[in-house]
């Protein structure tokens, strides 16, 4: 890390040397310092733009220019006459103040050339072209450049620490503004513009009384000449790779019309390189812009997730073959009515690999060491539509439908090779399907009175089916040589006269939810309101599951186990579960603004009810809980606040943990619910930090949030061998959790240095074989970057990225450290030859073992010129042809160390078409 810093400073240090500073103050005719003044210098002999800077709310203002050069200053500000001279540098830094005039004619202001960021009140425009050297291909590649903006780990785009909530173009919703989908498929040749909106708010009627500071949208302004004609590109290629890749195809168009009164998005993909437009997983949590009313109301209800949720992603399989349908849709038939909608259609098809050695939490409890090897096929398809409806007649109405139905076909097929069961082969499939419904109305009676109603109805049905099949040598049963997996045989009841074990579950879980909520704001004054809530949930989750044996003859098994629970009562393999929820709650809040401070009390008062119905049987839990909220903001100026956060919120559980009769979530883990458990109550308390600086180009964020879980549902686990048996319990132990997080970033000329740093600390209470294990977890993690950003001259990021996590878990202590030093390079060469490349190393110590893999990829491109409208390329992926990448994680009960097999080396060619 030493080496790092040493880098970058020697790296700044150069840069500083070659430049003189130009600063000084912008003042209005009476002395008044203007703030946002904007100040640029332009390169006489390149005319380029050189530096650009904006003031200050002292009206402060700096930039950085090449010694001995000719450069023309221009200072701008709504309302007042441009300043415009020729500035001659020598060696020495400059201090220049300006008096600005009023401009009578209130004529725009003319500039020379455009701004690279300019601020609007809460909307920050960044001019695309000004942060762009001629590699760039897709939004994703503009927004990383931008001072302020980053793609984090998940491809979200996340703006001075808040993920953004929305994308939209010229305007319109893409995809209902999923940011992931923009950054991978919008050209970087059409974007003009990226305006960052902050405060943002869906709803215009309640920008006012609603609390939007960490709210923010992005909307890309596309170039002159893209609006009324198709824009995009098409993307065609081919290549070997060793067996059973075989021969390698890419097909990739990405077409784009954007019109005032409509627009059409198309989105396709078909190859077998590794390189979705979208993954199934990304398919999987597209949410389709819905928000629940209940968001902010103190209650936190888990529908669960009955479907395949681990499906691999294409970056950890050995073999990926996807296809994709994609379109979206907007039209706006008059000025009340706007309608938008998508279509999407993913499948995918996987294989993957793994090896893995498992280490279990006590190593005094007789569970032994584990090694396994993991191979599968996966295959999914997904199919989501959604339609939305805006009607505004007038600023006081709108009304918002939105429906989204969702329908999917997975199947996953798995041999496990175990160092302790044997070999074991598995299918999970599953055919879930869903419709999501969304009403909004909003109504302004007059200038102190708005109404909102927000209502969202969701049906659910998912019917996931499970096999295993393990093998048994029957002449070994009861001696001490018996198979691992006998004991839990005998206990489920299986026949174990059998040369295999063929063992089947059926399970179908029916969601229907209504969750509705009123609200009333009165404005009070210009500085403070009240709002009035009055909402509901109510849900019910219908839940059926049989556990049977394959014999020999094809005929089946019901097994009658011999499991008891912890009361003693004998346990079955079949779930006849109703589970109804409701909630009935009345809030207010109160929002005051007095000078830089705002705070914003709120509670809730709710009724509770809670039944569950099994085999006749009836468990009922009715109660009132009174829920607290208190937040409080410093806005120290317009882009600099601190905030803090309490809230307190009920976790209720889904009904497959009420259900008392035994599941298989797989051959070797076992579980039965428990029907009397409660709620959990959680305390959280957060503070949050942000500066976004334009005078030195200085963005900080830090936060830090507290959470302590109370009667939290935790699972007791008792193990065969490495078989567990779970159950779960209101646990009287607190959980806690304590996250720091900060992020510096500062541009010096046409470098940008970046230091983040997060901090995590975790106690987690589980009970193994009868014993209270508190897991401790101290993860830190430190992520310095350097990165240039050059118009004409190559540029360069160099990212380290070092963590330490310490873990306790019982008698075991385990310490895994990972260091990660990568290196970008892109170059833009010639106005024709694009070259991108990057490599990482990553090394990870777990206990003392020291293993390391690298990822190296690299792409050669070749154009006429920027505004060619073909491209031809070479890229080429895990150049070092690496078997397996190495990850360390620890579960509940268990440290394991893993290996997961890539694809091969592969090297394709590739032309793109650029309408």
């Amino acid at each position: 890390m030493k080496k790092i810093f040493t880098l970058l400073a020697m790296i700044v240090a150069l840069t500083s040397y070659s430049q003189i500073k130009l600063s000084g103050v912008v003042k209005d005719s009476i002395g008044q310092p203007l703030e946002l003044a904007n100040v640029i210098a332009i390169n006489q002999a390149t005319s380029a733009l050189e530096s650009y800077g904006i003031t200050d709310s002292n009206g402060k203002y700096r930039l950085a220019l090449g010694k001995n050069g000719k450069y023309k200053v221009q200072v701008t500000y709504i309302g007042m006459k441009t300043i415009d001279f020729i500035l001659e540098t020598k060696e020495v830094d400059i201090n220049r103040d300006f008096t600005m005039q009023l401009d009578n004619a209130l004529d725009a202001v003319e500039l020379t050339y455009e701004m690279p960021v300019t601020i609007k009140g809460d909307t920050i425009i960044y001019n695309a072209d000004s942060f762009k050297n001629g590699s760039e291909r897709k939004l994703g590649d503009v927004l990383e450049k931008l001072p302020g903006v980053e793609i984090n780990d998940n491809g979200q785009i996340e703006v001075e620490g808040n993920v953004v909530q929305k994308v939209t173009v010229n305007g319109k919703d893409f995809f209902d503004g999923d940011s992931k989908l923009a950054t991978d498929n919008i050209p970087s040749n059409a974007v003009d513009k990226v305006e960052v909106l902050r405060n943002f708010s869906e709803v215009g009627q309640l920008r006012s009384v609603q609390n939007n500071q960490n709210s923010v949208a992005i909307n890309i302004k596309l170039k002159e000449g893209k609006e009324n004609f198709w824009f995009g590109d098409v993307t065609v290629g081919a290549g070997a790779a060793p067996s059973p890749n075989d021969e390698l195809y890419l097909v990739q168009p990405k077409l784009f019309y954007y019109s005032p009164k409509y627009s059409v998005n198309v989105i396709g993909d078909l190859n077998n390189i590794g390189e979705p437009a979208l993954s199934n997983r990304d398919v999987r949590n597209f949410g389709g812009g819905f928000r629940a009313p209940s968001r902010d109301s103190g209650t936190n209800l888990n529908l669960g997730n009955n479907g395949l949720s681990g499906l691999t992603t294409a970056q950890n399989a050995q073999q990926v073959e996807s296809k994709l349908l994609a379109t979206n849709f907007s039209y706006s038939p008059n000025k009340a009515l706007d309608l938008s909608g998508f279509l999407i259609y993913n499948t995918t098809r996987l294989t993957t690999r793994q090896e893995s050695f498992i280490r279990y939490t006590d190593s005094d409890l007789g569970i032994p060491d584990e090694e396994t090897i993991n191979t599968g096929r996966e295959a999914s398809d997904q199919g989501l539509a959604k339609l939305s409806a805006t009607y505004k007649p007038n600023p006081n109405n709108q009304l918002d439908y939105d429906v989204l139905a969702r329908l999917s076909k997975d199947e996953e097929r798995q041999t496990e090779i175990s160092s302790v069961i044997g070999t074991t082969s598995q299918l999970d499939e599953v055919t879930p399907f869903s419709i999501n419904q969304n009403l909004n109305y909003y109504y302004t009676l007059n200038e102190n009175n708005i109404f909102a109603l927000e209502a969202q109805h969701l049906i659910r049905d998912e019917d996931p089916f499970y096999n295993a099949i393990l093998n048994n040598d029957p002449t070994n049963n009861g001696t001490p040589n018996e198979d691992a997996y006998d004991g839990t045989a005998e206990e489920l009841g299986l026949d174990t006269s059998l040369n295999f074990y063929n063992l089947n579950q059926n399970q179908n879980v029916k969601t229907n939810q209504l969750d509705a909520k009123l609200d009333y704001y009165n404005i009070l004054n210009p500085k403070s309101n009240i709002s009035f809530t009055l909402g509901t949930i109510f849900s019910r989750q219908d839940y059926n599951s049989n556990i049977f044996q394959f014999l020999n003859n094809g005929n089946t098994l019901d097994p009658t186990p011999t499991i008891n629970d912890l009361d003693g009562n004998p346990l079955g393999l079949i779930n006849d579960t109703q589970y109804n929820f409701s909630d009935i709650y009345v809030g207010t809040r109160y929002n005051v603004r007095t000078g830089k401070f705002t705070f914003r009390p709120g509670v809730s008062l709710h009724a509770y009810g809670n039944q569950n119905i099994q085999f006749g049987n009836k468990f009922e839990d009715n109660f009132f809980r009174v829920l607290p909220e208190f937040e409080a903001r410093v806005q120290f100026k317009k882009s600099e606040s601190l905030q803090f956060n309490y809230r307190m919120s009920n976790q209720f559980t889904d009904v497959t943990n009420l259900a008392e009769g035994i599941v298989l979530n797989s051959f070797d883990n076992l579980s039965f619910g428990n029907s009397e458990l409660q709620n959990g109550l959680s305390h959280n308390l957060s503070l949050f930090y942000r500066s976004f600086n334009l005078f030195n180009y200085t963005n900080v964020i830090a936060s830090i949030n507290y959470n302590k879980n109370i009667d939290q549902i935790r699972s007791l686990a008792n193990f065969n061998n490495v078989i567990s048996t779970n159950t779960f319990f209101n646990s009287q132990f607190a959980d806690e959790t304590l996250t720091a997080f900060g992020r510096w970033q500062r541009t010096f000329g046409k470098i940008r240095g970046t230091m983040q740093a997060s901090f995590n600390y975790s106690l987690r209470n589980q009970f193994i074989q009868g014993r209270q294990s508190a897991n401790e977890t101290f993860t830190q993690t430190y992520r310095p970057e350097i990165r240039t950003n050059f118009r004409e001259a190559p540029n360069v990021r160099f990212r380290y990225s070092y963590s330490v996590s310490n873990t306790d878990q019982g008698t075991r202590s385990t310490k895994v450290i990972r260091n990660a030093p990568s290196i970008r390079f892109d170059a833009y060469i010639w106005d024709s030859v694009t070259f991108v490349t990057d490599y990482t190393y990553t090394n990870q110590d777990f206990d003392g073992t020291s293993e390391s893999f690298q990822t190296w990829s690299a792409r050669l491109g070749y154009r006429k010129d920027r505004d060619a409208k073909w491209e031809f390329e070479i890229r080429a992926n895990n150049i070092l042809n690496i078997d397996a990448n190495i990850n360390n994680n620890v579960t509940n009960f268990s440290v394991i160390n893993s290996a997961t097999f890539l694809q091969p080396r592969f090297i394709t060619f590739r032309a793109i078409y650029t309408l």
